[in-house]
């Protein structure tokens, strides 16, 4: 009986141990404010960027010397009509996953030495079933200027918008662009070096000019003529932009004309207007609910923000659209995860792994080992709130119905030479109207790893590519 005592008294010492120490562990964590807003409603959309007839005629004789422009963007959601929030939601997940496939597969397939495409294609085959981007602006398309919508992708190069007449076109909110009504329209000859810029040119052999076509994850494509062309961002007007002058556009956007490509490959439109803007621009992506202030975009110089915390880009030889960079760990709570190092996100020799910058996807993905260790951790320091079910691909889920703010723990991106510290809003956030939060990263099987635009969301992402560096300005979306 005595030994029994002895025995029970020290199992009760050993367990208040123990959870003294658990509890020490958590009180030391450091935490932040989340501020608990019901998922939004539909976007509304105001553009204050599209100028009126007169500044339009004016600019038409304005000199081209502009050294930085900017424009607004929106998101995507903002064209969809008639859509509750939860089903925008739902469909934007399906765009996600989509997307991030299509990566994950183009980045196998250059790591293995396969083409990245079949026929004739761009340099680089982009992947989402109904767009190639979660944000877009009003850009105006030839001489005179006419408007469109565009959408912008830092995951693919080509530039490209539908163009009359049409083979078969997908249904969009402006009048398709008319090439013959513009003074600055031009074919580009098949023997330029432009033309040679895609991986595989076509050739119309009747008007010897070049042929493009860019195929998507989802089978879908888009195809005509290869062009030089004006484009305007509202006073500042960019003259001979090679782009593709789509007759046949199947399966892609809704709403939106086409797409300027950002990436960093030979015919995005950064690489084509380097000289101009120094190779240098900037984007701050608000939440899509915030209508009232659209997310902006600048070209040139002042596109670096001063407060910008910059990481070295890294070349992947493989595949030269993305914007690579080095993931060296991960933090919650001020504390290192043990596990997340920057051996799971290396990119290695043959061209697989490795970590990029994505405008067009919205939830990060991380290689699966390290996705695990990041939850784990998370888990454990908000034990406290009420477990929810999983959601979508979201398996970490908390009911914080009826909740004005909660803490939850912190959440750092250690890059190379920069650490960015994650507002609260960048990584738990509603998925439905009910109350329902989850923690805004998943795995992936691939050993590609993603930086989405909700994790980016507040920040000005700063892409200096004459520097070769990516910077992440906190609060930039002033």
């Amino acid at each position: 009986m005595e030994g029994n005592s002895r025995r029970r008294t020290i199992l009760f010492f050993f367990t208040f141990a123990i959870s003294l120490s658990l509890f020490t562990i958590a009180a030391s964590l450091d935490y932040q404010t989340l501020v608990v807003n019901s998922l939004p409603g539909h976007p509304t959309l105001q553009w204050t960027d599209e100028p009126d007839s007169e500044t339009l005629a004016a600019s038409e004789s304005e000199t081209p010397d502009s050294a930085t422009f900017s424009v607004q963007l929106h998101h995507i959601d903002a064209l969809s009509s008639n859509s509750t929030p939860d089903s925008l939601f739902a469909t934007r997940l399906e765009r996600d996953a989509t997307r991030v496939n299509a990566i994950s597969s183009l980045a196998q397939s250059a790591a293995a030495g396969g083409p990245v495409g079949t026929g004739f294609s761009s340099s680089v085959i982009s992947g989402l079933a109904q767009g190639s981007g979660e944000y877009f602006t009003r850009i105006g398309v030839g001489t005179p200027a006419r408007y469109v919508y565009m959408v912008l992708d830092t995951g693919s190069d080509i530039v490209w918008i539908q163009c009359a007449p049409c083979k078969k076109c997908y249904s969009q909110s402006d009048p398709v662009f008319d090439p013959r009504k513009s003074r600055s329209f031009a074919g580009i000859p098949c023997g330029s070096p432009l033309c040679h810029r895609l991986d595989s040119p076509g050739c119309n052999t009747q008007k010897q000019t070049c042929m493009y076509q860019v195929s998507y994850g989802d089978g879908s494509f888009t195809f005509g003529d290869f062009s030089s062309e004006t484009l305007t961002f509202r006073r500042t007007r960019v003259a001979r932009v090679a782009l593709g002058c789509g007759h046949d556009n199947e399966g892609l956007f809704v709403g939106a004309a086409g797409l300027l490509g950002l990436g960093r490959g030979r015919l995005s439109f950064p690489s084509q207007t380097g000289r101009r803007f120094n190779r240098k621009f900037s984007y701050c992506l608000v939440d899509r609910s915030a209508s009232s202030k659209p997310s902006s975009m600048v070209f040139g110089d002042s596109a670096v923000s001063r407060s910008a915390l910059f990481t070295p880009l890294v070349s992947n030889p493989k595949l030269d659209t993305f914007y690579y960079v080095d993931l060296l760990g991960i933090s919650v709570g001020g504390t290192r995860v043990p596990g997340i190092t920057a051996s799971l996100f290396k990119l290695d020799n043959t061209g697989n792994g490795g970590v990029i910058i994505d405008s067009g996807t919205s939830v990060t993905r991380l290689t699966r080992p390290a996705y695990i260790a990041l939850r784990d951790a998370f888990r454990s320091g908000a034990s406290t709130l009420k477990k929810a079910p999983e959601f979508s691909l979201f398996d970490t889920c908390f009911d914080l119905s009826g909740k004005t703010e909660v803490k939850v723990p912190t959440v750092v991106l250690h890059y190379r030479g920069a650490d960015v510290s994650l507002p609260a809003s960048n990584y738990l956030i509603p998925v439905d109207s009910n109350g329902s939060f989850c923690f805004a990263f998943a795995g992936t099987m691939s050993g590609l790893s993603i930086i989405g635009n909700i994790q980016q969301q507040g920040f000005r992402v700063v892409y200096d590519l004459a520097g070769s560096r990516v910077g992440f300005a906190p609060r930039g979306c002033a």
